[in-house]
């Protein structure tokens, strides 16, 4: 907190609650979390008298973004395997709302994958930095044809005690994993992983509408970046993509930045899905936050321009998006309001991977995770438990 204060009122806010909006409200933030909230203008009548003081008049208050999928930023990526490379990552976040966030890996050498989960095991949250929640395994486990910036040459088949190896390695921490369903024909290590609690997302996959409606059967329960590595809408064989539309037992990750998914096609998403199972990510690289040029991804070099961030052979390689500018990519949409806004950044994330019960919304007892911000989603304050995070 600012001057070692342990709590913090933020006052004259429009709060963004689970079940309502309330116009003029204050919370009450003590000991990271959210102690109490308030209707009117009126102090609590418990509040410290060293506590921070927001003024929040004309801003609203919604809970904090989550990223269940990004590789890297500010020069750092997960697979470095390294204390710093993880600090440099969740110091950037909360600059675009990111209060939480899923490290994410790549499809790579067993070692490296090895390295990455056990260095984000030892991993220590640090104060005012966006909250490590856990692992997303992208890959190993995808299709060759469908690999996108995935290294082929890592490519494997399920294995299920490679993953129970690696899960042991994580300290137990992945909590969603991208795999193409193809490669389980009977379902035996998807319905394994979603037994054990791992949200298991459908990816880099040469699935079509049947293959994907099998696979939600067995336990899959998500879609990794929907439109991209993966089969689109076609008058046979309605794909990956028509099944998000059409299986109301699936979420689907999004990348909102007008490169991955035109800005028609995230209307047309939208559309079809609502807000209610769509999951905002950034699938960010090491260069967000950092200029254009040359980077790497997953051992592969990367060119960064105009906003692109694509392989030597024009393939895209993950993005540069931040998590802010996704959010208000969405709110240009028709029908779409800051409550969608919330539900797809903050709710729907930390329903997915089980940890709503802390996470993805204003409420008491939940961390105080919490973003002001003003109509159009400009973040003047992100708070990251209880802390000034980003001014």
């Amino acid at each position: 907190m600012i001057a070692g204060n342990r709590s913090m009122f933020i006052k004259n806010v429009k709060v963004y609650l689970e079940d309502r909006v309330i116009s003029n409200a204050g919370i009450y933030i003590e000991n990271h979390r959210i102690h109490s909230i308030h209707e009117g203008n009126e102090l609590p009548d418990d509040l410290d008298q060293h506590a921070h003081i927001i003024d929040a008049t004309g801003l609203n208050a919604v809970p904090g973004f989550i990223d269940g999928h990004i590789h890297g930023a500010n020069g750092a990526d997960t697979m470095d395997a390294t204390e710093t490379a993880l600090d440099k990552i969740a110091s950037l976040l909360p600059m675009e709302g990111t209060t939480s966030f899923l490290a994410t890996t790549i499809t790579q050498a067993h070692d490296n994958i090895s390295k990455a989960l056990e260095n984000a095991a030892r991993y220590s949250n640090k104060p005012g930095q966006a909250e490590l929640i856990g692992i997303h395994l992208e890959g190993p486990f995808v299709e060759e044809t469908k690999a996108g910036a995935q290294p082929r040459e890592y490519i494997i088949k399920p294995d299920l005690e490679q993953f129970k190896k690696w899960q042991s390695q994580s300290g137990g921490n992945i909590k969603t994993i991208t795999m193409a369903p193809e490669h389980d024909e009977e379902g035996f290590f998807i319905s394994h992983l979603a037994q054990a609690g791992v949200n298991v997302s459908a990816g880099h996959t040469d699935c079509g509408f049947a293959g994907i409606k099998k696979a939600v059967a067995q336990g899959v329960s998500q879609l990794t970046h929907l439109c991209n590595a993966m089969n689109g809408i076609h008058h046979r064989d309605i794909g990956a993509v028509g099944a998000a539309f059409q299986l109301k037992e699936l979420h689907a990750e999004l990348i909102a930045d007008g490169i991955h998914v035109d800005p028609e096609m995230l209307q047309l998403i939208y559309n079809n899905m609502g807000s209610e199972r769509i999951i905002l990510i950034t699938d960010a690289m090491r260069a967000k936050g950092l200029p254009d040029g040359d980077y790497e991804l997953g051992g592969q070099p990367v060119k960064v321009e105009n906003g692109r961030a694509v392989l030597e052979d024009g393939t895209l390689a993950g993005s540069i998006l931040k998590m802010h500018e996704g959010a208000k990519q969405m709110l240009k949409l028709a029908g779409v309001s800051i409550r969608d806004i919330v539900q797809m950044a903050s709710v729907n994330p930390a329903k997915q991977i089980g940890i709503y019960d802390r996470k993805g919304s204003i409420s008491h007892g939940k961390d105080a995770d919490i973003l002001l911000v003003d109509d159009e989603l400009n973040i003047k304050f992100t708070i990251c438990r209880g802390k000034i995070s980003f001014q």
